[in-house]
């Protein structure tokens, strides 16, 4: 009990209530968004409608080279963001072990928050957490978008598609839901980018990170349930 009551006084209690908000907001939004992505109101929803289009439409085709380039750009936005994230890691960890030099550095920002060296310390390992989670999740969609071009590659032809031997909708909902879920995961990934900047704020105050994380939050709800590209995507 001395132990967690030590634990809790690193920080005053604004503090931990900022936290608490950063996490719950981020860990409900992910359920409520991944929750809503399996009905038609939602961006992931609309596109991975057209990702089994698209499958149904390589039941057809001879020659699927052109899927196969498509595939491969869609693995390079994940392959982008984790070799980013990889530098932006190595930086966080270079500034935590320059101790007393980056806190100085910091405290001479305007309206930055004056606090001891353990709490920035603290800071920096929150943002290099959230970016480590980051690296994970668009190396995973990167493997996830290898798996969907494993199985346009092995399509069967369409002559047994069109024979009846096999099923065009059972393939294209297979492979659609591979393509699906490395678009998910990517998303997970750029939604911890969005985050990061609301802990970012918390190096000028806990109030500024508690607004933060609600104003991204409305963005990312703005963007995938009420955005143009999705009453587009809607259009049938």
């Amino acid at each position: 009990m001395t132990s967690l009551f030590s634990a809790l006084s690193l920080l005053p209690l604004v503090d931990w209530l900022a936290l608490l908000l950063f996490f719950a907001a981020w860990i409900g939004y992910a359920m409520f968004a991944r929750r809503q992505s399996q009905f038609s109101g939602s961006l992931l929803a609309a596109t991975n409608r057209e990702r089994t289009r698209w499958m149904m439409q390589v039941t057809y085709r001879e020659v699927r080279v052109i899927d196969g380039v498509v595939v491969q750009n869609l693995s390079t936005s994940p392959s982008f963001f984790a070799s980013t994230t990889i530098l932006i890691i190595g930086g966080l960890l270079a500034v935590l072990g320059a101790g007393d030099k980056a806190t100085e550095l910091v405290r001479e920002l305007p309206f930055a928050a004056r606090t001891s060296d353990l709490v920035f310390e603290m800071k920096l390992v929150l943002l290099t957490a959230i970016f480590v989670y980051a690296f994970f999740r668009f190396t995973w969609s990167m493997r996830q978008y290898t798996f969907g071009a494993l199985l346009v590659g092995s399509a069967p032809d369409a002559e047994q598609f069109e024979s009846g031997e096999l099923s065009r909708e059972a393939f294209a909902k297979r492979a659609g839901r591979v393509m699906g879920l490395a678009a998910e995961t990517f998303n997970d990934g750029l939604r911890a980018y969005y985050l990061s900047f609301a802990a970012i704020a918390w190096f000028f105050s806990p109030l500024a990170l508690m607004g933060a994380t609600l104003g991204v939050i409305y963005v990312l709800y703005q963007r995938e349930f009420h955005s143009d590209v999705l009453e587009v995507l809607r259009d049938e």
